[in-house]
């Protein structure tokens, strides 16, 4: 009786962790949604402005900072948690599994989601004020919300250079093998969740700083500029060949970027 005994609880189990992934990617994915919608009615109302002539610079206050936060923090939601869904549902699959094994309370797997887009809220911060920075001494433009030629070319030259280094591969290395992560990180208990969260975030950071950087060449609200960041984050980190994905980029945003600064100059 026994085999057949093994049987129905690893089928309860698996049944239990399956449940667990439809779930987490289901929120994951309203999540995403939600953004992208947001994002999508933000800029509609951004093109009808500069359309009628009504996009100007103006001096911004603490208000207007706040609210660009909010809206980079938006954007990182949009662009980074497809790309970590993979790792979030592992997280949850592993995390139902030591439980049942291990007789423990399983782990709050939002805590883990929260922490790690913390972490990108902390990017949106220092971009938000990146664009003030920019907007302050009139080298971001008021309707495309982007930078000048020269300034822009130089952003793609470094962010061509950063997929070349050392630290972007060992970053995405991190974030290409969701197993390998939580193996090595994994820590218990609800601030051990947090933990964790953080330090992908973290990882993640480190391997898509740069290329979130690009959005002041394509244009802050530029949604399709935006979508094709999103699309390549994801493709890097999912493909075997992730690191040949890398080179491959950054070879060719080192060769766009010199061609807009001889162009520009």
């Amino acid at each position: 009786m026994l085999p057949y005994r093994a049987v129905g609880v690893d089928s309860a189990l698996e049944s239990l962790a399956r449940r667990d992934r439809v779930v987490t990617l289901a929120a994951l994915a309203a999540l995403v949604a939600l953004a992208w919608i947001y994002l999508a009615r933000l800029g509609r109302e951004m093109a009808s402005m500069a359309a009628v002539g009504l996009a100007r610079m103006e001096m911004w206050g603490p208000g207007d900072a706040a609210l660009a936060t909010v809206m980079w923090a938006v954007m990182m939601v949009a662009m980074m948690l497809p790309a970590a869904a993979p790792m979030v549902v592992m997280f949850a699959t592993i995390n139902r599994k030591r439980s049942a094994a291990g007789g423990v309370p399983p782990i709050n797997t939002g805590l883990f989601t929260l922490a790690y887009l913390l972490v990108w809220g902390g990017a949106s911060a220092l971009a938000a004020l990146a664009q003030w920075a920019l907007q302050t001494v009139a080298l971001l433009s008021p309707g495309a919300l982007t930078v000048a030629p020269v300034m822009g070319g130089a952003l793609l030259v470094a962010a061509g250079v950063y997929q070349l280094t050392p630290l972007k591969y060992a970053c995405l290395a991190r974030c290409q093998s969701p197993i390998g992560f939580l193996f090595t990180e994994w820590r218990e208990g609800s601030r051990g969740a947090f933990v964790m969260g953080l330090r992908h975030g973290l990882f993640c950071l480190g391997c898509c700083w740069a290329l979130m950087a690009l959005l002041f060449v394509g244009g802050i609200m530029n949604l399709v500029w935006v979508a094709a960041i999103t699309v390549f984050v994801l493709v890097e980190k999912v493909v075997p060949a992730g690191r040949l994905v890398s080179w491959a980029s950054g070879a060719a945003l080192i060769v766009w970027g010199a061609w807009v600064l001889l162009v520009g100059a």
